[in-house]
């Protein structure tokens, strides 16, 4: 099939940058390039005007910021945005994917000095919105569990105290395009005495999963760290892979079995057939060898199908998977490949994956 150049919009307040992204897209036969625009008000004039297939932007602008673009553009004309951030700008990154940016791509500095890796990413970031699924109006969802008041000691004690609750499940998710703002919504929605522990592989720059880890902090009731290899596994707590590494958990011999052992999580390289970094396999089929039937596989929004095969190992254990369902994927890859092996117990919009994870005990 033949599709027609995929029509974007340049912002972003330095003249040399905008004329760096643009030279790097209309390198590509599939991208045309149709404006660049300078600060958010020129931006949102010649959105209007150009109706563009997806805009690359940049957060710091004079007049009118990237933010307020965003809020504006997505209540006028909802339309795929990428940001354009440097690494020391994190935070910005993840309000920017809240308020409807669908990914980023992280520049070193200020100027958009690219390397080969940087070129070929921003060009497959913006020809990822041809498989974009417009969100439809969603019911307006079910409150969150209601969540236990947080102690009042401190942090050291809290972290204390998980050490003697009972794990009674490990839930797996992966997650590419798109999962950061389930993650955030979902964790939104898991209460802080969940009986068990929540490990993430999501597809995220390496500098990046400190910071999101964070965030999932301060979002939900749960602790939520990024792992460390040789880090215990402890229930209430939740562990983000570190990025370009793979996290895989095991449980120490002699220790016990299954949850009863002591489990700890390996991260490393990844090893040359995986194919995703991190890898949702690799994480899933560790899941179901230690947790068995309380073993839980999550697939969120993404392109490709990793997670396919770890789904296959954590059925096989006779544990549980869920993938996003279609309505609510911002990409359907990922959950749709895991549809098609039929490797799915339940297919749930992301606000309702919440709220299953709340309800396990």
């Amino acid at each position: 099939m033949t599709f027609a150049p995929l029509r974007v919009l340049v912002v972003d307040d330095s003249a040399y940058n905008r004329r760096n992204i643009a030279e790097i897209l209309s390198g590509s036969d599939e991208i045309e390039v149709v404006g660049k625009a300078g600060d958010g008000d020129d931006a949102l004039r010649q959105a209007a005007q150009l109706r563009p297939d997806a805009i690359t932007l940049d957060l710091e602008m004079p007049r009118m910021d990237g933010f307020t673009f965003l809020r504006i553009l997505m209540a006028r004309q909802p339309t795929p945005v990428i940001i354009v951030s440097s690494y020391s700008h994190k935070e910005n990154v993840f309000k920017a994917l809240e308020l409807g940016a669908v990914d980023f791509v992280a520049k070193p500095d200020r100027q958009f000095t690219a390397d080969a890796q940087i070129r070929r990413e921003i060009i497959q970031k913006v020809l990822l919105v041809r498989y974009l699924r417009p969100r439809s109006p969603m019911p307006a969802a079910a409150p969150a569990p209601a969540r236990a008041a947080q102690p009042a000691s401190p942090r050291a004690v809290q972290e204390s105290s998980r050490l003697g609750v009972s794990l009674r499940h490990l839930v797996a998710v992966g997650s590419s395009t798109g999962g950061p703002t389930a993650l955030l919504e979902i964790f939104n929605r898991i209460p802080d005495r969940f009986p068990g522990a929540i490990f993430i592989a999501q597809h995220m720059p390496d500098k990046f999963t400190r910071t999101f880890a964070e965030r999932l902090d301060r979002k939900g009731g749960l602790r939520v760290v990024e792992a460390q290899n040789g880090e215990q596994v402890v229930a209430r707590k939740a562990y983000v892979c570190p990025g370009r590494m793979c996290m895989e958990i095991a449980v120490t011999p002699g220790s016990g079995v299954g949850l009863s052992g002591d489990i700890r999580i390996r991260v490393g390289a990844p090893a040359p057939g995986d194919r995703y970094v991190p890898s949702a396999d690799r994480l899933f089929r560790s899941v179901a060898q230690v947790g068995g039937s309380r073993a839980v596989g999550i697939i969120l929004t993404g392109m490709g199908d990793d997670g396919v095969n770890g789904a296959r190992a954590i059925r096989a254990a006779g544990g549980t998977v869920v993938a996003e369902s279609e309505d609510s994927a911002v990409v359907y890859g990922m959950p749709g490949a895991a549809v098609r092996a039929g490797v799915v117990n339940e297919s749930l919009p992301f606000t309702a994956v919440g709220d299953f994870i709340a309800l396990l005990s």
